[in-house]
């Protein structure tokens, strides 16, 4: 899409500890008292200091802002928040901003605010690369859902999925960025607005004024902050109450990458959780001795590429989150080398290096030493999916049953899922068994294939030991682990033969030989010392996309799902970077939570999406 084109980051002037913008000849903030002016302007403006207060045990409260600059709104919304809300409420708050600050300038302005200290580190921890879309970041003891979309306003509100409680509108003064005060921007305002929605800004300009009466907000002029005389507040049509979220029981069929997010998403927002797996935790696609933390880069922001970029940075959030891995028997992020096979490739990442899609802290150039147009992602690496999974479902609200569940029926109030040994009633249940998703009834539609991949471990020599970076080529290598390298994996289609062969373990020896033959050297050339093998099954779509989302009836409506039934299938060779993302995205659908994706992006994963095609349709929960 267009609007996804490469983000250019806020260039500012720094007039003593004031931010300037220099595209609009505009600070930041007020040059008198940044955080009294947000005090006034938005908490009181919005009247939060009394809503948050009043609001109900597991209240859920939705803050959207055009312009997060700086992050002062948010940092002074999020404290409020923390001190004043319920402790087990959560606020979601989502901005959006065209020319997001460096990593750079934003802690140059967040050393001016001692008292944010501790929201401030965190939040430049976890700030997100400058990529255009939509970034979920969970802070403040996950008490804090802050939703970056970089990007034009209008466009990126376009694309959002939320009921907004309170809006800031904020960003530079209308004189300066007329650009940004449209009527497209005011209609998606009231399309997202909760009844009763409150809005707060400091302009008190007449277009502004009847661009917001027009869409059906109560507009009032109230006294302004500082030297600025007026300013905007008002309400929506409508009377507005608090939403608050209601966790169930859900039950996750696998026990591997999709299963084991999900899980956790859900249990991290009070849902008490049963996992069935017969076979136990990650014991079949996701059970391999160790997994690259990677992606595919592309110089074309198509969903599909998107969605590659999008869960590669939300599953370094998570695993920076969970503060994983750990142990060095956990693995490590040191990053992950990609190195071109073969001319088309070349031309394909030479194509994302220039592309300006892939910040320098997300991708670039491997340098000398290395075939040309060679990748380099810093913040990626190797784990063990295993531990991984085991970490993710050792919560007091998971637990985990070596049951295989044989029969799924909808009841009038969720779902009733039998196993061999009993049977569970469940709110919701999250489908996360891979290609064994279709022995279940009413799921023989699903358009997957089963990929075989023979993995060969090899052990290390004094020389492999010294290796510190997983490196993807035609196949993949990693650092040893428990004394063992990873060197794989085959790729077949067309074969289903579980029984691992020997030929296979050539073939990945081989592939090393040919594309790292100085590696291949130090793990003993033709005499490298194999210690054993592994069959794996990927499972995969047709369009490559994973199947994240609603489970639609596909007899009798297609376009509308199945209540409390969702999918989380067909990762590929891509289970440990694109399983959080759809975790997240599912965890948002069940709780009517502010979506993690646009909504183009929401489309091209929902399971729906290969009957809808032939029939052009969009799905009825979409708005």
């Amino acid at each position: 899409m267009d609007d996804f084109a490469p983000l250019q980051p806020a260039r500012i002037d720094w007039q003593d500890t004031t931010p300037v913008a220099r595209d609009f000849d505009d600070p930041y903030f007020s040059r008198d008292d940044g955080p009294a002016e947000t005090t006034h302007v938005f908490l009181h403006g919005n009247q939060l200091p009394e809503r948050f207060a009043a609001l109900p045990p597991r209240a859920r409260f939705v803050i959207a802002e055009t312009g997060f600059g700086t992050g002062l709104n948010f940092l002074c919304a999020a404290t409020l928040f923390l001190q004043q809300a319920p402790a087990d409420a959560v606020l979601h708050f989502v901005s959006a901003e065209k020319h997001p600050l460096t990593h750079a300038d934003l802690a140059r302005a967040h050393a001016g605010w001692p008292a944010f200290a501790p929201l401030c580190a965190e939040l430049a921890r976890h700030y997100p690369a400058l990529t255009p879309g939509f970034h979920r970041l969970w802070l403040g003891n996950r008490r804090i859902a802050l939703t970056l979309l970089f990007g034009d306003a209008a466009v990126r509100f376009g694309q959002l999925q939320a009921r907004v409680d309170a809006w800031f509108l904020d960003g530079f003064a209308p004189a300066r960025n007329p650009g940004m005060w449209t009527d497209d921007l005011f209609r998606q305002f009231a399309r997202l607005s909760a009844p009763g929605a409150s809005f707060a800004t400091f302009t008190a300009a007449g277009f502004v004024r009847r661009g917001l009466a027009a869409q059906g907000f109560d507009v009032a002029r109230v006294p302004g902050f500082g030297r600025k005389r007026e300013m905007l507040t008002g309400h929506f049509l409508g009377g507005w109450q608090p939403a608050h979220s209601t966790p169930g029981h859900a039950l996750v069929i696998g026990a591997g990458l999709a299963g084991a997010t999900s899980a956790r998403a859900l249990a991290e927002r009070g849902w008490q959780v049963t996992v069935c797996d017969p076979a136990g935790i990650a014991q079949h696609a996701s059970g391999n001795l160790a997994g690259v933390v990677y992606t595919t880069p592309s110089a074309h922001a198509t969903p599909q590429n998107r969605f590659y970029q999008s869960s590669y940075l939300h599953a370094l959030h998570w695993l920076a989150r969970h503060d994983f891995p750990s142990q060095p028997d956990d693995g490590a992020l040191t990053g992950v080398l990609q190195l071109p096979p073969d001319a088309r490739h070349r031309d394909k990442q030479q194509a994302a290096l220039d592309s300006g899609l892939w910040p320098a802290d997300v991708l670039r150039p491997a340098g000398s030493g290395w075939p040309d147009a060679s990748l380099l992602m810093p913040a990626g690496g190797y784990l063990r999916p295993q531990r991984w999974c085991e970490h993710l479902l050792r919560h007091p609200h998971i637990t985990v049953l070596p049951e295989a569940v044989e029969t799924l029926t909808a009841t009038q109030t969720g779902w009733q899922v039998g196993t061999g040994h009993r049977t569970h009633d469940a709110d919701i249940v999250i489908i996360a068994n891979a290609a064994d998703a279709t022995r279940l009834a009413g799921l023989h539609w699903l358009p997957l294939k089963r990929i075989r991949g023979q993995v060969s471990y090899y052990r290390a020599t004094e020389a492999s030991q010294r290796w510190s970076q997983a490196i993807c080529h035609s196949g993949y290598l990693t650092p040893a682990l428990d004394g063992l390298h990873c060197v794989g994996a085959t790729f077949d289609l067309h074969q289903l033969e579980a029984t691992p062969r020997d030929g296979d373990d050539a073939r990945n020896l081989a592939e090393l030989a040919a594309n790292l033959p100085a590696y291949h050297a130090d793990l003993g050339g033709a005499d490298a010392a194999l210690a054993g093998h592994r069959v794996g099954f990927r499972c995969q779509s047709t369009d490559f996309l994973p199947l994240a989302g609603p489970v639609p009836d596909a007899c009798a409506n297609p376009s509308t799902p199945q209540p409390g039934l969702y999918l989380s299938i067909a990762h590929g060779s891509r289970g440990i970077t694109g399983t959080p993302l759809c975790a997240e995205l599912i965890a948002a659908l069940a709780n009517d939570e502010p979506v993690p994706v646009d909504q183009e992006m929401l489309a091209a994963l929902a399971p729906a999406r290969f009957i809808l095609r032939q029939r052009k349709k969009q799905p009825e929960w979409m708005p």
